[in-house]
């Protein structure tokens, strides 16, 4: 959400920083658009059933990705990654990092970071007509992971996408599950200050009820039905809760360093050549 796949000072920092942390890594940064202005564009419209089909189609062509991959995702990014774990058998995640991710959605619409943001600020007016209007919730990206917790049988209804990649419906797809534990480590990193994910324990797939109460994960539904196998991630110790100073994006290079030596080589005995790190398009991210 206001960003593209390989713009120096955001995306394109973090894979080199990524390549200096890991020398010889092959780092892959998704796009969603040929151009610089349409990949940003797909960040607020779209639909993301389509979008990660289509990535997992080109995903599955990248020959240095086919033995297994690493995976990084910012802020919306993070769960758009999850989600094309869960739904492409093409690929084969060992670690999946996320950093101020909505895994649970989103209460309110995210706000943008500028006035002058042409796009954000027309996608929220989009969405303030009603997300799930069948034109909205079709083509604005932000209004597929909204959650009223005041409405939540017009979420199971109507939302396209959070409710299926969360198993909030029904009928669940099994596969989901199984590609979820085959995870060797899922890394959650919520921002203390966050001013832009709400609630911002969504970041650790925790949620808000009908009064505003925060539901961290370990008391909802999902995690004791353990409906994706995050109880048995957590249970086996391959869940980690991370909480990071800071407003929304605001990232510490130091932090980022520290996630991707310790998650992304298994041991010192692996040869870093071999790693792949995959990362995906943020919002708003600001880097120190």
């Amino acid at each position: 959400m206001g960003d593209t796949c390989c713009d120096n000072n955001t995306m394109g920092w973090v894979a080199s920083v990524i390549k200096s942390e890991l020398p010889g890594a092959y780092v892959h940064s998704i796009r969603l658009a040929s151009s610089e202005s349409a990949d940003r564009n797909a960040g607020f419209f779209g639909n993301l059933n389509t979008q990660i089909n289509r990535v997992c189609n080109d995903l599955a062509e990248i020959e240095e990705l086919k033995n297994g991959v690493n995976m990084m995702g910012f802020s919306q990014g993070g769960l758009f990654l999850r989600a094309l774990i869960q739904r492409c058998p093409a690929i084969q995640a060992k670690t999946l990092v996320t950093y101020g991710s909505p895994h649970s959605g989103v209460s309110k619409i995210p706000e943008c970071g500028s006035e002058s943001d042409f796009m954000c600020n027309w996608m929220r007016q989009l969405a303030s007509r009603g997300v799930y209007s069948w034109y909205i919730r079709d083509h604005v990206i932000q209004a597929q992971y909204f959650k009223d917790p005041v409405r939540i049988d017009q979420y199971l209804q109507y939302n396209i996408f959070l409710p299926d990649i969360n198993g909030d419906l029904a009928e669940t797809n099994k596969d989901y599950k199984e590609r979820i534990l085959a995870l060797e480590n899922m890394v959650l990193i919520r921002f203390d200050e966050d001013n832009l994910i709400s609630p911002s324990t969504s970041s650790w797939f925790g949620f808000i009820d009908a009064d505003g109460n925060e539901v961290p994960l370990r008391n909802t539904t999902l995690y004791s039905e353990d409906r994706l196998g995050l109880q048995e991630l957590d249970k086996s110790g391959r869940l980690t809760f991370v909480s990071v100073e800071g407003k929304h994006m605001r990232i510490d290079e130091e932090i980022l360093r520290e996630m991707v030596s310790k998650y992304f080589v298994s041991s010192p005995s692996s040869s870093q050549r071999q790693r792949q790190v995959l990362k995906v398009q943020g919002e708003y991210p600001y880097f120190m």
